[in-house]
């Protein structure tokens, strides 16, 4: 088919938005064959069934490449206990956070965990994402890390979306195992990687390096059976101190680096070597109310691309909009409009270790976002407003 009258938005790499007024994109089956102005569109694609979108304004699908969507229970009652004064810190060492998360996650059979993932993943459907990555971590044991896993693969049977699935049973550490991190490592998420991969259930290797849950050399040894299993890395790393993870994530040429509001120079220049992606996620940082930003600053000036995210999670971004967290990722960390696009769009992409979407250009996915907007700009502008016209899957229009 063939989509026409229409303002493209490519986000190809160095041409900032990549506009291009008066356009069109011919697709056929699931993948673009040409996109471009229209007065150049080829004579073998003017045939095609067409679609006139009205001067529309055409994007990449956006990518959520960061959350926790799959989970038991929620977590309002500590939302109340932060807003009295507790910290996130507090919270957790009082058998709160993600351990609370555990409890009812363990509790929970894959039909429920399914059933209560949906609408969350339904609401990123509905601003138009075509790509999410969902992450374990809340069954910190064999059997419930590989549900969780489960029921991330299931969501794509049940919603026209692609799933990335990352294993983080590094997550944290246990009740049962509480003082005994590196018994857990050895006794309980190593074999829990082994596991699930053997399933069929592993995308990415994920963990979170912060004094309340895993030292660099604890999760070093995750990475090790990673490289092993033939697993790409990536990490929760520098969110509420600066450990070092983003240099040890970089260090094994890791997808990403995720949060680092701690980051410091010598991880920045990792980074940037390494060609790893900041995945910043202002749903956490908005949340948890830090006041640490991370340094975009820097991380611009680097060259290190930058990713945006929901973190959608029970506890510290309980958010399933990724307009929003493009305006917050404007508002609060002083990126542009165009670098929030890019980053649930081409960076996004980068993060998952995707090849094939993010941006528009023949041979890559249809998968694509109209919106009623006259500029990209708008996207990041507006604050509770989605201005979604339609969603392309595969070349398929919803």
């Amino acid at each position: 088919m063939l989509l026409r009258n229409l303002r493209l938005a490519t986000m190809v790499q160095g041409r900032g938005y990549g506009l291009i007024d008066a356009g069109a994109v011919a697709i056929d089956g699931a993948h673009i064959r040409w996109a471009g102005a229209e007065t150049d569109l080829p004579a073998e694609y003017r045939a095609q069934q067409e679609h006139d979108l009205g001067g529309r304004l055409v994007t990449p699908a956006p990518i959520d490449c960061h959350t926790h969507i799959v989970h038991g229970g929620n977590r309002a009652g500590e939302f109340e206990m932060r807003l009295e004064g507790a910290s996130y810190e507090t919270v957790a060492r009082a058998g709160g956070g993600i351990v609370s998360t555990v409890t009812a996650t363990r509790a929970a059979q894959e039909d429920e965990l399914l059933a209560s993932a949906l609408p969350r993943v339904d609401a990123l459907l509905a601003e138009g994402v075509a790509t999410i990555e969902v992450k374990s971590g809340y069954g910190l044991d064999i059997e419930t890390e590989a549900r969780m896993l489960r029921v991330a693969r299931r969501i794509a049977d049940h919603r026209p979306l692609r799933v990335r699935t990352s294993f983080l049973g590094a997550h944290a550490v246990p009740a049962e195992y509480a003082g005994r991190a590196d018994a857990y490592i050895d006794d309980l998420c190593i074999p829990a990687l082994r596991a699930a991969h053997a399933e069929g259930l592993v995308d990415a290797v994920d963990g979170f390096c912060e004094g309340i849950a895993f030292q660099p050399d604890q999760i070093a040894r995750v990475f090790d059976i990673a490289a092993e299993l033939g697993l790409p890395v990536k990490l929760h790393a520098e969110q509420l101190s600066n450990l070092g993870g983003a240099a040890l994530v970089a260090g094994r040429g890791g997808l990403s680096a995720d949060h680092i509001e701690y980051l410091d120079s010598a991880g920045v220049d990792a980074l940037a070597r390494a060609g790893t992606v900041a995945v910043v996620l202002p749903g956490a940082f908005y949340t948890l109310r830090e006041t640490q930003k991370p340094p975009i600053e820097a991380l611009r000036a680097a060259g290190v691309p930058m990713a945006v995210a929901s973190d959608c999670n029970p506890g510290s971004s309980p958010l399933t909009s990724l307009l929003l967290a493009m305006n917050m990722a404007c508002t609060l960390f002083r990126m542009t409009p165009e670098e929030a696009l890019a980053g649930i769009t081409r960076h996004a992409a980068r993060a998952l270790g995707l090849e094939d979407c993010g941006w528009i250009a023949p041979g890559l996915r249809a998968d694509l976002a109209v919106w009623d907007v006259a500029h990209p700009a708008e996207l990041a502008y507006r604050i509770g407003f989605n201005p979604l016209h339609s969603r392309l899957f595969g070349g398929k229009i919803y």
